[in-house]
């Protein structure tokens, strides 16, 4: 295999992804594991040569990460920057490793901090770099929504983050199922997904969404409606909430809203925009991620 010119790491919370690039910029491999930053407390510096000894084409290129890495819960914390610096400029803002070996080339990107009126702030670590790639594919305007644990709706202009917004769809989830009350008629298997999905997006309505949580549970204890099926009724519910308060704060519904995650998430964003009557278009997650690490190998190869 050529050897790798460059080592780019999405170092999330619960699984880690590592793509390596050649001297162009192409890309030669890549790899997913469950080595997240959870998994990796207190051994973040065994965790990345361990990568690096199994990998053996990466060498000694640089190596950039972006994610919970640089979190106070991660590696290293490294401040966040202000959201208003453009896209583009991420790479200036590099942060070497602190216990790196002696003539390793190890970085961490910055997350970014957007602060908007009356005090309020929001974060991003790791969602930057996939913004940044889809800004290097050209996407330089409008709304982008990042699913996830931690789902981020992001509005750029002029190539810089003006407003942004997480809201915590898939923890919550990932809680309801776990415990309390509506965890055992979660873990009953669909029948139907799609439909059950979009009974969920229904039902919110101008509901509460608390008392719509509840709903679930008493459409079934109450109402005789059947358990199979509820996981997927909460999730229509939950990222129902998300569409309905980004409209009524001036999400501009002619306007389309890309989308920016794992196919499987994005499919269903795209089925829950299409219910409050909002165009998406879907944005390749490796093609972003790639661009981006270009982005960083390139600023990398022209330094001393």
């Amino acid at each position: 295999m050529t050897r790798a010119r460059f080592l780019g790491i999405d170092w999330g919370t619960t699984h880690r992804r590592a793509m390596l690039l050649g001297p162009d910029g192409e890309l030669l491999d890549l790899r997913r594991d469950e080595e997240g930053s959870l998994a990796c407390r207190g051994r973040f510096r065994a965790a990345l040569q361990d990568l690096l000894r199994a990998w053996p084409a990466a060498g000694d290129a640089p190596v950039v990460m972006a994610g919970m890495v640089g979190s106070a819960l991660g590696w290293q914390e490294v401040p966040y920057l202000d959201a208003a610096l453009p896209l583009q400029r991420l790479a200036q803002h590099l942060v070497p490793v602190a216990d790196a070996p002696a003539g390793a080339r190890w970085f961490i990107v910055p997350g970014l901090c957007w602060r908007g009126a009356q005090g309020r702030a929001d974060v991003m670590r790791g969602e930057e770099t996939q913004l940044l790639g889809a800004a290097a594919l050209g996407v330089g305007e409008g709304w982008i929504v990042l699913p996830g644990t931690h789902s981020k709706w992001v509005l750029l202009q002029r190539g810089a983050v003006a407003a942004l917004r997480t809201c915590m769809t898939g923890e919550l989830f990932a809680a309801l199922r776990e415990r309390g009350t509506l965890a055992p008629l979660m873990a009953e298997p669909s029948l139907d997904a799609d439909a059950d999905f979009d009974r969920g997006v229904q039902a919110l309505g101008d509901e509460e969404l608390g008392h719509a949580l509840f709903g679930a549970r008493a459409r079934v204890v109450g109402a005789g409606a059947p358990a199979a099926g509820t996981a997927e009724y909460v999730s229509g519910l939950l990222m129902a909430a998300e569409w309905r308060d980004a409209l009524r704060r001036g999400l501009p519904p002619g306007q389309p809203v890309r989308l920016l995650g794992e196919p499987a998430l994005a499919a269903r964003h795209a089925r829950c925009a299409r219910h409050f009557g909002c165009r998406t278009e879907r944005l390749d997650p490796q093609a972003a991620q790639l661009a981006a690490w270009r982005a960083f190998h390139d600023h990398l190869s022209v330094l001393p």
